[in-house]
C-alpha cells in the first residue's frame, strides 16, 4: 500500500483494546500515535465481545466509561463505541470496513502495541485488514523488545500476505493493565498508571476486587 500525501488525504487512525482499564501507556502510545503517524483524528474503541480474549472483560458499560475519562482531552482524538454497540465477537476488519465506507477517500492506520503485532497473523481476515489499513505498531525503546516489519511478517501463515507497518517509537513504560488489576485486587496504589479520574472511577464501582 503506497503512502498518500497528507495535504490532500485524510488520515484516520483507529485505536482498539480492551482498556481494563485505560492506563497511561495507553494514552503514551495514543499521544505518540497522533504525532508520529501525523494524524488528523485517532479513534479509540473499546472493544465489545473480544473473540480471543481468554478471560472475561469487565462490563462494557463501565470500560467505555474510563475510557472517555482517560482520553477525553486528547488532541485530535475522538471515543468511538461502534464496536461495544455491536453484537457477537468484536472483529476489526468489520470496524475497517465500515470506516472505509463512511470515509472512501481517506487513508485508515491501525494502530498497536507490540503484544499485538506478535499475534497480528491470528486475526479474522488479516488479507482484508492489510489491504484497508496501513499497520502502526508500537515500538518501545528498549534493546530486549525489537519488533521489526519482517518479524510481523514472518508470522504470518501466507508468506505473500504482507501489510504496510509503519513504526511508533515509545519509551519504556512496562506497566500493563494485569498489572493495575493485580494491584487493585492487592489494595496497592495506582499513582501515576492511571489517570486520576480512572483511579476514582474505579474505586467508587468497586471494579477488580480479585486478580484477573
Amino acid at each position: 500500500m503506497s503512502d498518500l500525501s497528507h495535504a490532500s488525504i485524510k488520515r484516520i487512525g483507529l485505536y482498539g483494546g480492551a482498556f481494563d482499564p485505560p492506563h497511561v501507556a495507553h494514552r503514551t502510545l495514543a499521544q505518540a500515535a497522533v504525532e508520529q503517524l501525523e494524524l488528523d483524528t485517532l479513534l479509540i474503541l473499546p472493544t465489545g465481545q473480544a473473540w480471543h480474549k481468554e478471560r472475561g472483560l469487565t462490563p462494557a458499560h463501565h470500560r467505555l466509561a474510563m475510557t472517555r475519562l482517560a482520553f477525553h482531552d486528547l488532541p485530535h482524538s475522538m471515543i468511538d463505541d461502534r464496536e461495544v454497540l455491536r453484537p457477537g465477537p468484536t472483529y476489526t476488519v468489520d470496524t475497517l470496513r465500515e470506516l472505509a465506507q463512511e470515509n472512501p477517500t481517506a487513508q485508515l492506520f491501525l494502530v498497536m502495541g507490540e503484544d499485538q503485532a506478535k499475534s497480528l497473523h491470528t486475526w479474522h481476515e488479516i488479507e482484508e485488514i492489510y489491504r484497508l489499513a496501513i499497520i502502526g505498531v508500537a515500538e518501545r525503546d528498549a534493546p530486549d523488545l525489537p519488533l521489526t516489519q519482517s518479524q510481523a511478517r514472518s508470522q504470518d501463515k501466507d508468506p505473500a500476505i504482507q501489510g504496510d507497518f509503519r513504526a511508533i517509537v515509545l519509551p519504556l513504560m512496562p506497566h500493563s493493565a494485569t498489572d493495575i488489576r493485580t494491584r487493585v485486587a492487592s489494595g496497592q496504589s495506582l499513582n501515576a498508571l492511571v489517570c486520576d479520574a480512572v483511579a476514582s472511577y474505579i474505586q467508587d464501582n468497586h471494579l477488580y476486587p480479585t486478580a484477573r
